[in-house]
């Protein structure tokens, strides 16, 4: 922990694992217990297709969304024609971010990107970014910083944002703020 900060750093391939547990702050899932939703997801599956087959993590995104229903969170898709700033930020328990990462040996940087799980969370009225790739956990800053953060990394067509909210916030579809009741789609 870095002055308070919970940031679980990258081990194998479980940077799922790793990104629920930055969003909870704390050690909220195992390996075992995400191996266990893979295999209620796919049961009948020599070669279960929601994590790697050498048992190593790599987790999709259906394992994130079961896990985070066991304990009455929801991730919602962020459909990128909304701009960012139509999030409420309020409503938002934390965010999941799936991108393309460069994969590393060691020192030596292979020519290769393969998709990567990051947590961002607010913690005391900032944002920070805790990919369990990182050394330490970087500040984005306040939510204005926030969704300048975001706007920068959704430009990337290959990166996808899930934002995590309550079973209840999720039901009553409340984690975008509303324009006399609908909801812009225009970009910024």
């Amino acid at each position: 922990m870095i002055n308070g900060i919970f940031h679980e750093r990258q081990r194998r391939e479980l940077c799922a694992l790793h990104a629920l547990n930055n969003v909870f702050q704390h050690k909220e899932f195992t390996k075992d217990e995400l191996d266990q939703v893979c295999n209620r997801l796919a049961p009948a599956s020599v070669l279960n297709p929601h994590k790697s087959f050498l048992g190593t993590g790599n987790y999709d995104i259906n394992v994130i969304m079961a896990a985070l229903q066991s304990r009455s969170y929801q991730a919602v898709w962020h459909d990128k024609r909304k701009r960012p700033a139509s999030i409420d930020l309020g409503r938002c328990s934390g965010f999941i971010i799936n991108s393309l990462s460069s994969v590393s040996i060691g020192v030596l940087k292979l020519p290769i990107r393969r998709r990567h799980w990051i947590a961002i969370q607010s913690i005391d009225g900032e944002y920070w970014n805790l990919d369990s790739k990182l050394k330490t956990p970087e500040k984005i800053g306040d939510p204005s910083n926030l969704i300048d953060y975001l706007k920068k990394l959704l430009s990337d067509k290959m990166t996808e944002l899930f934002l995590i909210v309550t079973s209840d916030e999720a039901e009553l579809n409340r984690f975008y703020k509303s324009n006399n009741g609908s909801i812009s789609s225009t970009e910024e």
